[in-house]
Parts: C-alpha cells; sequence; structure tokens
C-alpha cells in the first residue's frame, strides 16, 4: 500500500458538461448537414445541367456533320448539272466513252443517294437503338465519305477536261495548215 501512496495518483473527479456548449454543437451539426444536403442538390443539378449540354453538343455536332454532307451532295449536283453536260456536250469526246463517263459520274451520285438515304434511317430512327455518340461517329464518317465523293468527281471532272483540252491541242495541231 505504501507503494500507492508514494505515486502521488490524484483523481479527476466526475466530468462535467456544459449544456451551452453542447447545444451549439448540436445546432452547428445540423447547420452543417442542412449545408451538406444543399451540396449534394447543387452537385446533382450540375451533373444534370453537364449531361444536358454533352447532350446538346453532340446534337449539334450530329447537325453540323449532316449539313456538311449536304453541303457536299449539292456540289455533286451542280457538278452534275454543269461540267458533266459540258464534258458530255464536247465534240471531242468520242461516242463509246459517252457512256463511260455516264457511268462513272452516276455511280457515286447513287453512292451520295444511298448515304442520304442512310443518314435518313439513323436520324429519323432509334436505328437498332444506338447512342448519340455511336450516332456522331457514323456520320462523321459519312461526313468524310461525302468529301471523298467530291475529291472522287472533281478529280474525274478535271481528268476529262484535261482528255478534251489534249484532244482539242491535237486536233489543232491535226488540221493545221501548212504553208511550205
Amino acid at each position: 500500500m505504501a507503494l500507492l501512496f508514494s505515486l502521488n495518483i490524484r483523481a479527476q473527479g466526475m466530468p462535467t458538461y456544459d449544456n451551452t456548449n453542447f447545444i451549439s454543437l448540436v445546432k452547428q451539426l445540423v447547420e452543417s448537414g442542412k449545408q451538406t444536403a444543399q451540396l449534394i442538390k447543387s452537385v446533382k443539378f450540375l451533373k444534370d445541367a453537364k449531361e444536358s449540354i454533352e447532350k446538346v453538343s453532340r446534337v449539334v455536332r450530329q447537325l453540323r456533320a449532316v449539313q456538311e454532307i449536304g453541303r457536299n451532295n449539292q456540289r455533286l449536283i451542280n457538278i452534275m448539272q454543269n461540267d458533266l453536260r459540258d464534258i458530255l456536250d464536247s465534240p471531242y469526246i468520242k461516242p463509246n466513252e459517252v457512256e463511260r463517263v455516264s457511268e462513272s459520274f452516276n455511280s457515286i451520285v447513287e453512292n451520295s443517294l444511298e448515304t442520304m438515304d442512310f443518314i435518313d434511317q439513323i436520324l429519323s430512327s432509334d436505328y437498332l437503338k444506338m447512342s448519340d455518340a455511336d450516332r456522331a461517329e457514323i456520320l462523321k464518317q459519312k461526313e468524310i465519305e461525302s468529301k471523298e465523293m467530291v475529291s472522287n468527281i472533281t478529280v474525274r471532272t478535271r481528268r476529262y477536261r484535261d482528255i478534251i483540252s489534249f484532244r482539242k491541242m491535237q486536233d489543232k495541231i491535226n488540221n493545221r495548215e501548212t504553208e511550205y
């Protein structure tokens, strides 16, 4: 026992609670809970707003792709109406070549029309329940294909014009009057 008294242990007694501090703590916890609930609502609202903005952005991208495809198809039609008529009416295109020229241009235009029908199906129906991202990717791919078609028909037009120009020059050379 002497050992216990020699350690000089002191008892602190019963703890006392201050009710005003406890009430203040509870009020702070309640206020913090309200703020957390409001913060959760704000986060949910921001997530919904972000999703809505992303949906609108995807629709705008799809619309731009469709507009570009429409412009490319209009270019194809203009080339068909103007340049092809000039090529086919040229006296330097042989009768057996007219059919080949027409077929080469027609194949591009048919492909263009099929692309427009496909795009109409994609945009007007769920098309196998595809997502907006998948739909946008397909439209972007079709936009690239339509640019390639315009490029292809432009190259063909230039090539036929070069052929006509060459034959015209050849005709002038062959039919010139010689003065010896």
